[in-house]
């Protein structure tokens, strides 16, 4: 991405000569210990490179350029001092990310990174090339966060480079050599842009549907929040229930089991190598994607998305797309209507974590940290500060982005520097030597956004609407998570009002966790935007309901549902709508097939893949009510006294939990009975079961009554013993009912010899 162009020769005939050579950083041949950031093309025009080391300068980056000639350049660097935008509370003139430039090992004398709290071109100072090859490099001197877009020369002392944040400015285009046309790719049968949970689940899907699938993501790996530059692990379940759509989404996932894990807990390869596996996939990371094509008002017609490392722009044609960037940012370019909540939203998260040495380890005194106490914030136990490191409530989670990640690694590093060098916390931990030993290991420099906008469809689904547990029909994708949202935690935020940094979880118990809520289809395409569908925390809901979709396992299952709803598209040249209203039958066939189930494309026949385990439902530590035969009561459904308590935590019960009583002696008030009644639908012999989950403190003698047409029938079950039918239950045997007498199960505390134990009753009909 070297390359060179003339002057403006018509107008300034003086710099006929005038040449000049852009370097963009991502394209250096050796990154070294500089990361590639790319959050924020969007807003300031460029991937950039980042010298991320927690305190410790990275490794040089470095590359060789071609000058046209030798002689007296001019050089500007393209970069920002990221503390002075807070300069009301921390003292910037210090500047932490500074650096330098190297020409042929040779250190230039302007030290870069503190001058500007915006991106902008820093001039240098003029140097003699005397070689036409060159040796560049980047020297960071601080380990805090220096940054580079890109470098500039010019054989002209009074040019003055063009600053737009544009995305890949024309004038960029023009000196990288990559406006002279488009690489094609496609057509596609669809396009999902972000490979977090719902890009790379639903290409996944798509594939297997017999499509033909591009997948863009902008960085090098996939799983987004749920990957190891982010480390949030996969929450939500994927339950059995309506359809078997969570297969694929647990085959994708990792083994994290704490926020943040470690890096192999994420296992970005394994989620890469699944998608690169599918033949009908092609993947393209490291790819932002920065432009929209209309071919009317309501259909896109491409994508365009460029190599952040090379600055090659591909063009991406397809019948439909889909927009998983959680940003929502491919459906605004399109025109799509969405909504942005303007009350306190919630916000990103950059977690970090530390351990705990043999022998000191020094940490920088920052003077320009904020001046925290211990009572500015949470104590980072368990050697992890987690998700709660959040702010951003009150910016603009697009344009205010990069603001937000910077605040959060100024909050972090700052709490360190308190830990480390100002005492704060010593003497909750006298074992770690006063924190001598103690060293960070890991911040994420990628944030973890919640929230940005929501594009709109033909449902906006609603708290409301959950709460009430309001049905629709092409109900799919159930959401096990509770309505949480995020806010700013009074405790920490009296020295920071105006930007706290520590947030409080608040839930709402609306959800069945266990069984879920189904999100309607509907929720998943553009209602005015024909070609575009959604998946991913970006979908039609309103600020609260975002609040339970918007976890990684849920949005695994919207990216499944869209490609099985991409493949009814193709095949019957429809819309993301017409699918609802004309086809939902053939969607509802689609979401049936379990995640093995494949087919080479529209026009082969289904076959599983025996080389995709076989993942089936997700195994559960509970029994749902919908998988017993019979009819079944649960102690849910039953009206009972405050002398019954309840408990979840012996498994597997049936439905949410069970119920227990202690023992009451014979005549005395705390005697309580249980009452399971049932009406059978006909006259007939049926089976009686009860269940209860064993324990030594359960009653030995529980008296169980059963009523029939006969004579009621009395037991007295020893509950410290496992039942032994499936499912936890114990047979009371067979009896006749009738169809207008209602039957019941009466379970007593009375003299029960420990407490009484009811979970659910069992009726099953004998077959002839």
């Amino acid at each position: 991405m070297i390359l060179r162009i003339l002057g403006l020769l018509a107008l300034f005939p003086l710099l006929l000569q005038a040449e000049e050579v852009l370097v963009e950083a991502e394209s250096f041949d050796s990154t070294g210990g500089w990361k590639l950031d790319t959050q924020f093309i969007d807003t300031m025009g460029s991937p950039y490179l980042l010298a991320h080391g927690l305190g410790k300068p990275v490794e040089d980056a470095s590359t060789t350029v071609t000058f046209p000639k030798t002689g007296d350049y001019t050089y500007w660097v393209r970069t920002k001092n990221w503390v002075e935008k807070f300069a009301d509370k921390v003292d910037h003139t210090s500047a932490p990310g500074k650096f330098q430039l190297k020409i042929n090992g040779e250190a230039t004398k302007h030290v870069f990174g503190t001058s500007s709290a915006t991106w902008m071109w820093e001039k240098g100072g003029s140097i003699t090339i005397d070689s036409t090859e060159v040796e560049l490099s980047l020297t960071d001197l601080t380990g805090f966060n220096g940054r580079c877009d890109a470098i500039l020369f010019s054989t002209n002392p009074d040019f003055e480079p063009d600053n737009s944040s544009e995305s890949l400015p024309q004038w960029r285009r023009e000196m990288l050599g990559v406006d002279s046309g488009f690489i094609e790719e496609g057509p596609f049968d669809i396009v999902f842009i972000g490979g977090g949970y719902a890009g790379a689940c639903g290409a996944i899907s798509a594939a297997r549907m017999g499509l033909k699938v591009a997948l863009i993501q902008n960085r090098p790996v996939l799983g987004g929040n749920g990957s190891s530059e982010v480390r949030v692990w996969a929450k939500g379940n994927t339950p059995p229930g309506l359809y078997p759509i969570g297969d694929i989404v647990r085959e994708f996932s990792d083994s994290a089991t704490k926020s943040p894990g470690t890096f192999e807990e994420f296992e970005d390869a394994k989620k890469t190598d699944i998608v690169s596996g599918e033949e009908n996939i092609a993947l393209f990371l490291n790819h932002h994607a920065f432009d929209v094509e209309m071919e009317s008002e309501t259909r896109i017609k491409a994508v365009q998305a460029f190599d952040t490392r090379s600055g090659e722009i591909r063009r991406f044609t397809s019948r439909n797309f889909c927009d998983a960037t959680g940003h929502g940012t491919i459906g605004k370019m399109a025109g799509a209507d969405y909504e942005s909540y303007d009350g306190i939203r919630m916000g990103m998260s950059n977690m970090w974590s530390w351990e705990n040495g043999n022998e000191p380890v020094d940490f920088p005194e920052l003077s320009w940290a904020l001046p925290l106490k211990e009572t500015d914030f949470p104590y980072p136990r368990k050697f992890h500060a987690e998700w709660f490191w959040e702010s951003g409530y009150k910016k603009d989670p697009l344009l205010d982005l990069e603001e937000i990640r910077d605040w959060n690694i100024l909050a972090g590093l700052s709490a360190w520097n308190a830990i480390k060098n100002n005492g704060a916390y010593d003497r909750y931990d006298p074992d770690l030597l006063e924190h001598k030993n103690a060293y960070l290991t890991w911040m994420a420099y990628i944030g973890g956004t919640r929230e940005t906008l929501q594009l709109l469809g033909d449902i906006i689904l609603s708290e409301e609407d959950i709460v009430a547990k309001q049905s629709f029909p092409d109900g799919c994708v159930l959401t096990t998570w509770s309505v949480d949202l995020h806010y700013p935690k009074e405790q920490y935020a009296t020295n920071f009002p105006e930007n706290p940094f520590i947030s409080v979880a608040v839930h709402g118990r609306a959800v069945d966790r266990k069984r879920g809520y189904p999100v309607p289809y509907r929720c998943f395409y553009s209602r005015n935007i024909e070609n575009l569908f959604m998946a991913g925390r970006n979908i039609s809901v309103t600020h609260k309901a975002l609040g339970t979709i918007r976890v990684m396992k849920t949005c695994g299952m919207m990216g499944v549902v869209v490609g099985k709803a991409a493949a009814i598209c193709s095949r019957h040249d429809v819309t993301p709508r017409e699918v609802y209203y004309q086809h939902l039958d053939e969607l509802i066939e689609l979401m049936q097939l379990p995640g093995n189930t494949r087919r080479t494309d529209l026009e082969s026949e289904f076959f599983v893949d025996t080389s995709i385990p076989d993942l089936g439902e997700m195994q559960l530590d509970w029994i749902p009510k919908e998988k017993l035969d019979g009819i079944v009561i649960d102690d849910d459904d039953l009206e009972l006294s405050k002398s019954w308590k309840q408990g979840a935590g012996l498994k597997p019960h049936v439905h949410n939990g069970y119920h227990y009583a202690s023992e009451a002696k014979q005549g005395s008030p705390q005697v309580t009975e249980a009452r399971f009644e049932f009406t059978v639908p006909e006259d007939g012999d049926y089976e009686v079961r009860i269940s209860h989950q064993p324990h030594e403190n359960r009653a030995r003698k529980a008296p169980v009554t059963v009523i029939s047409a006969g004579e009621p029938k009395t037991f007295a079950i020893n509950q410290t013993v496992a039942p032994p039918l499936a499912n936890s239950f114990f047979g009371l045997g067979v009896y006749e009912f009738k169809a207008d007498t209602p039957g019941a199960v009466v379970v007593s505390n009375e003299e029960s010899g420990g407490n009484v134990h009811i979970d659910a009753v069992q009726i099953i009909p004998l077959k002839d």
